[in-house]
């Protein structure tokens, strides 16, 4: 099942304690890396992710805080040896600011695949690149530019019941292509459904990512029984809210707000304005609203089941 990495909790700019907001999630082996700020690369090595099990990079728009590490991270993936194709989604407005970010790179041993996604509707696809049951679904946000908010949802298969593929003098050579989902014939021409030697579907893990934008409803829904929502925080400071409204982003209570409305396992908070230096102050207040949320330092690090 996944591990996930913040690499970073800042926004706008980074400070010496403080990278810029990007979350690694890796599972058998393979990466996704939500957002790419300036110097992502270095959070890699201080955080111990591997740069070079990276296959899908999504980006949630093109503010420099979220893109303008990406040529720092090309290279170095570069240099990992590397020679199969990254794919690269971002909204669809972002390609060509993305593409003169990768002018700047030069030659790369690999080739990279941009693939637009659409800025005003959601749309669901899979992830085949990191596993075959992963699926990532996407949510227009409203931020002052076009923006997106990632669901990753990790399906698992059902269980399967050995007892009953005895029972049923199933012999052991099908026991994979049936847990794998697919019907197969016997030697003695009996069709056996995988149904019929598996348990009930188990629930899928779900981590979602929201940044930057206004607080909305819809999010709520969205993010409905995550196992991990990541969401921004910009502020805890309660006279910042119009400002921070007025600027398109969230505070911290509504970060928390949402993740009581989603019925989230757990909440952490991310993209800190470089001003709020100890968000630790709102602990109290936010646990108030959301009991399980992480006021999150760069680094935090969880093993989803």
């Amino acid at each position: 099942m996944p591990e996930i990495t913040l690499l970073g909790t800042g926004g706008m700019l980074p400070l010496k304690n403080r990278f810029l907001t990007s979350l690694y999630v890796e599972h058998n082996g393979k990466a996704v890396l939500i957002d790419c700020g300036e110097g992502t690369q270095v959070a890699f090595a201080k955080y111990g992710a591997h740069l070079s099990r990276l296959e899908l990079l999504l980006i949630t728009h093109c503010h420099a805080d979220h893109v303008t590490g990406l040529p720092g991270l090309l290279l170095s993936l570069g240099n990992t040896e590397r020679r199969e194709p990254l794919t690269i989604c971002a909204p669809s407005s972002a390609e060509g600011v993305l593409r003169g970010l990768m002018q700047v790179c030069g030659h790369l041993p690999y080739p990279v695949e941009l693939r637009p996604l659409p800025e005003r509707e959601s749309i669901t696809f899979p992830a085949v690149q990191i596993d075959p049951m992963l699926q990532i679904a996407t949510l227009p946000l409203k931020h002052s530019m076009p923006c997106l908010g990632y669901r990753l949802e990790f399906r698992k298969k059902p269980e399967f019941q050995p007892e009953q593929a005895k029972a049923l003098d199933i012999p052991v050579q099908f026991w994979k292509p049936l847990h794998s989902g697919e019907t197969v014939t016997l030697p003695d021409g009996r069709v056996i459904q995988p149904t019929q030697v598996t348990g009930r579907d188990r629930p899928p893990v779900r981590i979602v990512c929201t940044t930057d934008t206004l607080p909305f409803a819809d999010i709520a829904g969205f993010a409905a029984e995550a196992d991990l929502f990541v969401c921004e925080g910009m502020y805890g400071d309660p006279d910042k809210k119009q400002s921070m409204n007025g600027k398109r982003h969230m505070l911290m209570q509504d970060a928390c707000r949402l993740a009581a409305e989603a019925k989230a396992k757990r909440l952490w908070l991310t993209h800190y304005s470089p001003a709020e230096h100890c968000p630790e102050q709102y602990r109290d207040v936010l646990t108030d609203i959301f009991r399980d949320v992480t006021i999150s330092r760069d680094g935090e690090h969880t093993e989803l089941k």
